[in-house]
């Protein structure tokens, strides 16, 4: 396919799938506007992807597309209502611009994301190092695991943060 036949492939892909694809949505999330939303990032990343190909199933296409961004959506806002429960916790307001929520919602998210791509027991052994501060040995003994297990999890899990670190 040259690059002529990109944009009308796209807009055939738009103009056959959108309705179908804003219905199902609001049928998901039970909302118009977020329906709308998803629907239009849905298409957004669809021509972002350079690999656009003939599609045997575009609505099977569009629907893993919007499922991945409606995943994301929720865990944004189950982050940022985790955080914002927290900050009402505290005993005086803390007051904070827009711009430091938006940077700490993203650091949430990418923690988030990290954690999630350690794996179960290199994530529970980092948490309970990182969150409940027990040591090596505590560690050992609580997840039934040698204390060199513990070490090389811990390692992993160090070596990720610092490559988000880096990044």
């Amino acid at each position: 396919m040259n690059i002529a036949e990109q944009p009308q492939k796209i807009e055939v892909l738009y103009s056959d799938h959108h309705g179908w694809l804003y219905t199902w949505l609001r049928g998901k999330l039970g909302n118009a506007a977020d329906a709308a939303d998803l629907a239009h990032d849905t298409f957004i990343r669809v021509l972002s992807n350079s690999n656009n190909t003939a599609l045997r199933e575009p609505r099977g296409y569009l629907a893993t597309i919007a499922r991945g961004l409606m995943i994301d959506r929720f865990r944004r806002q189950t982050l940022e209502n985790a955080y914002l429960e927290a900050l009402a916790s505290y005993p005086e307001p803390e007051t904070i611009s827009q711009e430091n929520h938006a940077i700490i919602i993203e650091t949430l998210l990418a923690i988030d994301s990290l954690l999630n791509a350690l794996g179960p027991r290199t994530r529970q052994i980092f948490l309970l190092a990182q969150i409940e501060e027990l040591n090596y040995v505590e560690i050992a003994k609580r997840m039934g695991v040698s204390l060199p297990t513990v070490k090389k999890h811990l390692v992993r899990a160090y070596t990720e943060c610092l490559v988000l670190a880096a990044s």
